[in-house]
């Protein structure tokens, strides 16, 4: 028994429909209006359900326009649907990856940087304009060390050739000193220069940051991910000061008796919730974005932001440990008379437990990119198939990538999850490697068959229950599209093509293209390529390249 197209709940269109209209009264009701419905050329059949209406569409034109849509708007299908034609098109800034120089990139830059290339992905794919920013944590009294540090332990050749891993060696090393008095007066002494344009030390912290930029930019390409622009902390010293003097001017800034600057968010004006945004020496806060504490550069950089790209909305990408800090950024600068605070959101995520490399804890990105690599071509060497695949490194690296995301993406953003590589590297269920593999296989289909061209399909021949299963998902597509589009989550998409390799395995067992009439091969053909063209769509959307083969 095949499965209705539309279903209309009765309890849904009954104006006075309490809890006490009983079932069966439903039912009848139900009955009696599918009576009085009449089929037309569109709906071919119309049944009563317990409480519902179903519509069962006429299957050739199901067949033929899902076909002819997906083939005709390609990449575009599902977003030039009507659900996005009344949505505004829009200007969005989105902050994400922001790593700290010098300092581990852990699994929180990672989620980070994966999340935020999809909401942007998504966005642009809307037809939305999108601004890719990476906040670098490239200044504040860690430099300080790291400049003193360098003096003692540095070495050229090493910095130009891995940088981050130099610097990190480095940082780690004057950490350990950095409790002995002259090394903190000579940190003190490095970091003060700085902030007073001392040209060689200037030049020193330049060149830390130059070339950490240029090994960023190489490892996301291994991602798929890039930025518009580089953005960090260090460009917002001569404006933090002008937030400083704005809060001054509108009486926001108060001292507590120890001289710490505070600025009141409580309704009342009791100090029943207080914002941290200054030491009670009078410097601007460089433990950014932690407890509670807004530094003066959170809030120009938004301010300039603002004033350079007049955005529609901003979205800051981070774990959900600095909900507060946005918190009371948003309303820190709505205080200051800035509405467009509203317009900013904290698209926040759980952590991550249990993400280590054969080498330990995860300390460099690139860690992570090597070792599911080298665990995904491991289990590609060991199984048969595997032999024809003319980059087996690349491929692995597509593969193992699609399988963290997908482990990633699979649940809420907001909750925590424990990481597995095995669970995440299986090739059956619901996994990333799955999703690959159908899409390979689908791919082989028209290498070995050719390409199927919808003008000569006979829809008549695609009226098997698993052909329309097929086609049902695949017209289904947009509203994943407008759900995720309106809460940011991956999960849906997600779901859906899970959904759909599954759909498109069944179908590939069960209605062979190979030793078919050849109008039914025809039309058999034209249905997997519908579905691989979509499935492709998705992938990408979630930051994954779709392979050819494995």
């Amino acid at each position: 028994r095949h499965v209705a197209d539309f279903q209309l709940s009765i309890a849904s269109v009954i104006e006075n429909s309490s809890s006490d209209c009983l079932a069966q009264d439903l039912h009848l009701q139900a009955e009696q209006l599918a009576e009085r419905l009449k089929c037309d050329s569109v709906v071919s059949e119309i049944s009563a359900g317990p409480g519902t209406v179903n519509f069962t569409i006429n299957r050739e034109l199901l067949t033929k326009t899902v076909l002819q849509r997906v083939w005709k708007d390609g990449s575009e299908y599902g977003v030039k649907s009507e659900l996005f034609s009344t949505v505004p098109r829009q200007k969005a800034v989105i902050e994400f990856s922001s790593p700290n120089i010098a300092k581990k990139f852990h699994i929180g830059h990672l989620r980070s940087t994966i999340v935020g290339n999809f909401i942007a992905n998504l966005k642009v794919a809307l037809g939305h304009e999108v601004v890719r920013i990476n906040y670098l944590g490239d200044w504040g009294m860690q430099f300080g060390l790291l400049g003193v540090g360098f003096q003692s332990f540095g070495n050229e050749g090493k910095l130009k050739s891995s940088p981050l891993q130099h610097l990190f060696e480095v940082y780690v090393q004057i950490n350990k000193a950095a409790e002995d008095e002259n090394t903190k007066k000579l940190a003190k002494d490095f970091f003060r220069k700085l902030e007073e344009h001392d040209e060689q030390t200037l030049s020193i912290w330049k060149q830390f940051r130059d070339l950490s930029i240029e090994e960023y930019i190489r490892i996301y390409k291994r991602l798929g991910v890039h930025f518009d622009e580089y953005s960090g902390e260090s460009l917002y010293q001569e404006k933090a000061q002008e937030v400083l003097k704005m809060l001054e001017d509108k009486g926001l800034l108060q001292k507590t008796i120890k001289g710490t600057g505070i600025v009141d968010l409580s309704e009342k004006k009791d100090l029943s919730t207080v914002s941290t945004v200054m030491r009670s020496d009078g410097t601007s806060l460089y433990i950014t974005r932690q407890f509670l504490i807004i530094s003066f550069r959170d809030l120009a950089a938004a301010i300039d932001r603002m004033n350079k790209h007049s955005w529609d909305t901003m979205i800051y990408v981070t774990d959900k440990s600095q909900s507060n800090h946005f918190q009371h950024l948003f309303q820190i600068l709505k205080l200051m008379g800035y509405d467009w605070a509203e317009r900013c959101q904290h698209v926040s995520f759980g952590l991550v437990q249990g993400m280590k490399t054969r080498r330990g804890e995860v300390i460099f990105l690139e860690d992570v990119l090597n070792e599911v690599r080298s665990r995904m071509l491991q289990n590609m060497t060991s199984t048969k198939t595997t032999k024809e695949v003319q980059d087996p490194v690349e491929t692995a690296e597509k593969v193992g990538l699609a399988a963290l995301i997908i482990q990633d993406f699979r649940g809420l953003l907001s909750s925590d999850y424990q990481f597995s590589w095995d669970r995440a590297l299986q090739s059956r269920g619901d996994t990333g490697v799955f999703l690959q593999y159908t899409h390979a296989r689908l791919h082989s289909l028209e290498q070995m068959h050719g390409n199927a061209e919808i003008t000569d399909v006979n829809v008549a021949c695609l009226q098997e229950p698993d052909a329309i299963s097929v086609l049902q998902h695949l017209l289904r597509y947009d509203e994943v599209l407008y759900r995720s589009s309106q809460d940011l989550q991956p999960k849906h998409v997600v779901s859906y093509l899970l959904t759909l390799s599954h759909l498109a395995a069944v179908a590939h067992k069960t209605l062979p293209v190979k030793g078919s009439a050849p109008d039914v091969a025809q039309a058999r053909l034209c249905l997997f390529q519908a579905a691989r063209s979509v499935l492709a769509n998705g992938m990408k959307l979630l930051g994954i390249t779709p392979v050819t083969q494995m």
